[in-house]
């Protein structure tokens, strides 16, 4: 289990774009879980939409794509701090199944497909409740800064 203090040693991202507020399980190589809780107090819902509060599907992806960077950190013995990054090189297959609305606990899965000379592809599915909300095949490159 991981809370947000040990989070933030693994990922660079900061208020209001940390998205991912706990891990549950993580298998180094293999799989991750994780959560993010959606609360009407977000910054993105003064402005998508007011008065129908739906969290975006970009920022879903991106919460996919930061626990992703997270199994990809734990694996290789990496952190920010020893000057890497997980960058977004491409997203395949997108598919929005379910709104997901203030109050709603973001599931977030992702699993080690590949990695090839520093590129490295993930599945990954996003839920509440045990529905699908949104599913992506990310890939990320290692980039030494």
């Amino acid at each position: 289990m991981m809370d947000v203090q040990e989070i933030r040693q693994y990922l660079p991202h900061r208020y209001p774009f940390l998205l991912v507020d706990r891990v549950v399980e993580l298998e180094e190589g293999k799989s991750i879980k994780g959560y993010k809780n959606i609360s009407i107090n977000e910054e993105v819902f003064n402005g998508h939409f007011p008065e129908v509060p739906i969290f975006p599907g970009v920022m879903i992806v991106e919460a996919l794509a930061q626990v992703s960077g997270i199994l990809g950190f734990k694996t290789l013995g990496q952190k920010p701090e020893d000057g890497y990054l997980y960058l977004f090189a491409g997203i395949d297959n997108v598919r929005f199944k379910r709104q997901v609305v203030p109050g709603d606990r973001l599931q977030l899965e992702s699993e080690v497909v590949s990695e090839r000379r520093g590129i490295w592809k993930f599945a990954g599915k996003a839920s509440v409740d045990g529905e699908l909300a949104a599913s992506a095949n990310i890939l990320c490159a290692v980039k030494k800064i």
